[in-house]
């Protein structure tokens, strides 16, 4: 009886156990992760923010037995140093695996920045499901939020926080927002649109250091109580950026980017280059060692390169690609391109980016007599709302729950 081992319980370490579990029904499958909640989406966070669904509406499988039906053990422990040569795991709780097959989907982590005060209380990542939990609580209504970072995964967050009703500035050190995504038109067009709904951005800049505001002594508590003194400056964050301004901050949320979290292979004998290196069947140097999802550096078809391509639908069928080669298939895994669409406060990025190519607003003839009316209100709604429910279904693997192809219409 084979053994496999999952290094991951997201997206991709989910799907792979799913698919050894249909294909060898007698087999030993262990997910390890890293996280005591259940298995969720990452990207239903921002919809957790949001306030659209609660925590379980994160989480990619609804039966509290699904697990436990399929026959796969959940291990809720971190790995810390994977032996190549002698197929053993090793991890923080103390326990030792011994594994016949093994799957390394251990995904991204946060990008953490060396920036003074980033340990301070109210700084926080936008990673897990801790990290939500620990914005809802600050994210308030009038909150004043410096958020560091605007590019694609910055983006969706800034809908979620201006959806919170709060105060938001944006700090983003390229020229432009989504600088890797958009090009100078698209990024004015997006920041111009920001500014307009309240945002306060700042591009070209830096967070050079934070913080903690001096908090009131007691006579200034006083007077605040009686409604002599304002309170507003208690405790508050102090964000120091590089155009000489320093911001202040009830919450900073880190959006920096992420890089594939892959440190507990250093010595492993597993070759790693940005991510895990392997070949087209998501095979490593290693025999009967694999990778799949936003941790494998894989080798593409289009450019003939390797890439590490950190998007949902890719990990998906990485890690189904990886588990049916995992019991000696030869399948190849095919690149899929990103078909979901970031939305700003009020916006589609795919639509910014289709403007940016054309380098003007789409401003149609009938516009321009005055004879095209814009969208009622309620239907428009009705459009956003359909649309966020198609994002949420595919944040959370519902297509094929509800019986559709994935990417298919609702």
């Amino acid at each position: 009886m084979t053994h496999h081992v999952i290094l991951g319980a997201g997206p991709a370490g989910v799907i792979a156990a799913e698919t050894l579990r249909k294909h060898a029904p007698a087999d030993t499958i262990t997910l390890v992760g890293d996280e005591p909640d259940a298995p969720y989406s990452r990207m239903a966070i921002p919809y957790l923010l949001i306030g659209n669904i609660e925590e379980q509406g994160t989480y990619l499988r609804k039966s509290a037995t699904h697990f436990d039906d399929l026959r796969i053990t959940q291990v809720k422990a971190k790995v810390t140093r994977v032996d190549a040569a002698g197929k053993t795991v090793h991890l923080d709780n103390g326990q030792s695996m011994a594994f016949d097959k093994l799957l390394i989907a251990t995904g991204s982590h946060p990008v953490r920045p060396p920036i003074a005060g980033m340990d301070l209380p109210g700084v926080h990542p936008c990673w897990t499901l801790e990290d939500a939990r620990a914005i809802q609580a600050l994210a308030k209504p009038g909150a004043r939020v410096l958020q560091m970072g605007a590019g694609f995964i910055g983006c969706i967050i800034m809908e979620a926080l201006a959806a919170r009703g709060v105060k938001l500035s944006v700090v983003e050190m390229g020229d432009r927002m989504v600088p890797r995504m958009m090009g100078p038109v698209a990024g004015g067009m997006i920041r111009d649109w920001c500014e307009a709904k309240g945002v306060q951005v700042f591009t070209g800049t830096k967070v050079e250091a934070i913080s903690q505001g001096a908090e009131k002594g007691l006579l200034g508590k006083l007077a605040s109580a009686v409604g002599l003194a304002s309170d507003d400056a208690s405790g508050a964050l102090q964000v120091r950026l590089s155009n000489g301004q320093t911001v202040e901050a009830d919450l900073v949320i880190s959006a920096t980017g992420v890089r594939p979290a892959i440190g507990f292979l250093k010595d492993s004998g597993i070759t790693c280059l940005q991510g895990v290196l392997t070949d087209e069947h998501l095979q490593t140097n290693v025999p009967g060692i694999y990778a799949a999802g936003d941790c494998a550096e894989a080798f593409d078809q289009v450019s003939g390169k390797t890439i590490v391509s950190a998007i949902q639908p890719n990990a998906a069928e990485q890690a189904r690609v990886a588990a049916l080669n995992m019991l000696g298939q030869k399948n190849r895994a095919q690149r899929r391109h990103a078909n979901q669409r970031a939305r700003h406060p009020g916006f589609d990025l795919h639509q910014f980016w289709q403007l940016g190519r054309r380098g003007r607003w789409p401003v149609g003839r009938a516009d321009r007599q005055g004879r095209r009316p814009s969208p009622e209100p309620a239907v428009q709604g009705r459009c956003d709302d359909r649309l966020q429910q198609r994002g949420l279904d595919r944040a959370c693997g519902r297509d094929a729950r509800l019986g559709r192809r994935p990417g298919a219409p609702g």
